[in-house]
């Protein structure tokens, strides 16, 4: 299994006070903001980043944390075969993203994703 990163995912309706909090504060740099998710980024450390979330634009729950992979189809199969409990199926999303919810053993909500390939042109 290729992991790629892992960031949390606060859920707030506090976006401004966030990026200000984060960015000025603690130096990390918005890597995303889709108006309803910002992801900060460490500018040293790439691979840390945490997210805020208003509300996911199609999801129906909040997931407490993402996981990127290099294959988001194996471990989609993987978790069938293991009778996981799937909360979001898997879902090409239009910002680019390709991903499931699960719950883990603690009820927490794991969004496992990759980024799609561009579309050639």
């Amino acid at each position: 299994m290729d992991v790629r990163r892992i960031n949390l995912n606060i859920k707030s309706d506090r976006l401004e006070q966030s990026r200000e909090f984060y960015s000025e504060l603690l130096g990390l740099t918005v890597g995303m903001d889709l108006g309803w998710i910002i992801t900060f980024v460490s500018p040293s450390n790439p691979t840390a980043q945490l997210s805020v979330i208003q509300e996911d634009a199609t999801a129906p729950v909040h997931p407490d944390l993402s996981i990127e992979v290099a294959d988001v189809d194996a471990v989609h199969r993987k978790a069938i075969e293991r009778g996981e409990d799937i909360a979001y199926p898997l879902t090409d999303e239009p910002w680019g993203v390709r991903r499931f919810f699960l719950r883990d053993p603690n009820g927490k909500v794991i969004n496992v994703m990759m980024h799609r390939p561009a579309e050639p042109r």
